[in-house]
């Protein structure tokens, strides 16, 4: 036999020294010993061979293939059944949040050339910094299930049913009501608005993956550099951050953690940041900040939002109290439709500011919500969100909606009429304007058209969540910050140093379509003056008239005089003759 057989070993070390001494010696040449097969073995792999071959026939049955797939199906109920109960039960446990939430990061040794001359200094070696990946990728829950609409359907091919209304001209001016006023707006109704929303997240030009610095000890190195909550980004990593490349990595506020709100400044508690890390298809939000405005509770809202469409209020602690203290809700949690979210350990010490916080980082705070309806505390919300979302993004195929302003299109005019209003300290506007006159902004013109203004009516902001929107509302907050809180200043050039670079666009409607499904309030100052002023006018009576001056009239009584006798007669004026000269009485004769 000259082959080897199964079953040998091929090292020459395990050899038998009883069976090569029986062969006649040892004999170096043939070390390895051919070892033959035995009977049971042989028996042994053809008992193998029919026994597979029974079980795959037994298999290849129907019932039988039938009870092992309803056996796997029960395997991967349990699973997930344990599953969810292990999430409960670590919900519910006392685990602290960075235990039960990992944090998506990875270090950077070195973000800049010449980092690692500078890591000798002691606040260099303290201030760590990493990059958070959060996960912006919107994934459908059973929260929206209902919601959800096969958009395959007829409706998306169907003609529109707003493709005939024609804008209708001005209304024709009033003494009584001056000022703009809302204009006629075409919405599909609520059911084929959500046929009609698309059925994937729209893509991103260019840019496709995005992420935020984290940084343990921000440290200030310019004298305009922003704040600690935004990270103070210095002038060369602002340039940078307009490079739309496929992948970034910029500052977007909460710098100290990669998890907003949790202690970051502007912090909110564990229970509402689980409910903000949910899965949303449609969220409302607004915020009011400084007890400013009014709580107003949205109208018109059909049934399917009122069952899909979360609303949220940010609030912060000073306005927290004083709901508190009026009593506006039993529950502190929930105002009308509107979720209550308290913000403490708020960043900046302007009430206005720190609004600029929600307004622009919603995609933060919401990681995980693909569209997102912005307004302003004052507003009062009267349409219904998914005819908004269908009328000004949907339609037009945007993923960036809002109003530009109703009289002004140029920021150097903005600028002048924000200092004449004292909106905002004027040295600072005028270091802001001249900072961006210098990086090449001029004054708009019918040159720039499409594009239809520079200047914003932010109290509205509409949007898709997707990168190149996030990176965006990114900048657009570093502006905000680095600047004044004058938003509207900064939004023309950021908006053009992206669309610059990449096939991307703004839809910016006109104003009077906003005022046609937001209606605007005023502040509570000015409410609250208006209320004490009525209520001095309904109660306030005039002084009774000055009683009437006693006049007392004499009655005239004509003076007679006395009769006199005697003595006391006194001879009275006698009267005396005229007398005639003599040369008269002759010319008379």
């Amino acid at each position: 036999m000259t082959g080897v057989s199964l079953g040998l070993r091929t090292s020459g070390s395990y050899g038998s020294l009883q069976q090569q001494i029986q062969n006649g010696g040892l004999q170096p040449q043939n070390l390895y010993i051919p070892r033959r097969p035995s009977k049971t073995s042989l028996n042994g792999s053809k008992e193998k061979e029919r026994f597979f071959t029974k079980i795959f026939r037994f298999l290849s049955r129907k019932k039988v293939g039938m009870l092992i797939l309803v056996v796997f199906a029960l395997l991967a109920f349990m699973t997930g059944f344990f599953t969810v109960n292990k999430e409960v039960d670590l919900n519910s446990s006392g685990l602290g949040f960075d235990a039960r939430y990992p944090n998506k990061s990875y270090g950077v040794p070195s973000l800049f050339p010449g980092e690692e001359s500078m890591q000798s200094n002691s606040n260099f070696m303290n201030n760590k910094i990493i990059v958070c990946d959060e996960n912006t990728s919107w994934a459908p829950s059973p929260f929206d299930a209902s919601a959800t609409v096969n958009t395959s359907s007829a409706a998306s091919f169907l003609p529109h049913p707003c493709r005939d209304f024609a804008f209708p001209p001005p209304p024709p001016g009033d003494r009584r009501r001056i000022g703009p006023r809302p204009c006629p707006v075409c919405y599909v109704p609520v059911e084929q608005a959500v046929a009609r929303k698309p059925r994937f997240s729209s893509a991103s030009p260019v840019l496709r993956h995005l992420t935020y610095f984290s940084e343990e000890n921000p440290l200030k190195s310019e004298p305009h550099g922003g704040s600690e909550f935004g990270g103070y980004p210095s002038l060369k990593e602002r340039n940078d951050s307009f490079n739309i490349k496929e992948s970034m990595s910029v500052h977007c506020g909460f710098v100290k953690g990669c998890r907003p709100g949790y202690q970051t400044g502007f912090d909110i508690d564990v229970a509402d940041l689980r409910v903000l890390a949910q899965s949303y298809e449609v969220i409302v939000a607004s915020a009011i900040f400084g007890n400013y405005d009014v709580i107003q509770q949205p109208r018109n809202i059909g049934e399917t939002a009122r069952n899909n469409v979360p609303f949220f209020m940010f609030i912060d602690e000073e306005t927290e109290a004083y709901m508190k203290n009026t009593s506006l809700s039993e529950n502190e949690k929930q105002v009308g439709l509107w979720r209550i979210i308290v913000v403490r350990n708020v960043p900046y010490a302007d009430a206005r500011r720190n609004g600029k916080v929600p307004k622009l980082l919603l995609h933060r705070l919401f990681p995980n919500t693909r569209y997102s309806i912005w307004i302003d505390g004052k507003l009062q919300l009267v349409v219904d969100p998914y005819q908004i979302l269908e009328r000004f993004l949907w339609r037009q195929n945007a993923t960036f909606a809002i109003s530009r302003h109703y009289t002004r299109f140029d920021v150097f005019e903005e600028a002048e009429a924000n200092k004449a209003a004292g909106k905002y300290d004027n040295v600072s506007i005028d270091h802001q304007i001249e900072f961006y006159k210098q990086e090449g902004l001029t004054p708009y013109t019918a040159a720039k058209l499409p594009i239809t203004s520079d200047v914003p009516e932010g109290c509205v902001i509409i949007r898709e969540h997707i990168a190149i929107t996030n990176l965006f509302s990114c900048l657009w907050f570093n502006e905000v910050d680095r600047f004044t809180a004058r938003d509207q200043l900064s939004f023309s050039t950021v908006r053009d140093k992206i669309v610059s670079q990449v096939n991307w666009s703004i839809n910016m409607f006109l104003d009077c379509e906003r005022r046609n499904f937001v209606i605007q309030a005023y502040h509570r100052d000015l409410l609250e003056r208006r209320a004490h002023m009525a209520a001095v006018v309904r109660h306030y009576s005039p002084p009774p008239p000055p009683p009437a001056a006693t006049i007392v009239v004499e009655k005239f009584v004509p003076k007679t005089r006395p009769i006199r006798h005697g003595r006391d007669k006194r001879p009275g004026p006698r009267r005396r003759r005229k007398v005639v000269p003599k040369h008269r009485e002759n010319s008379f004769i």
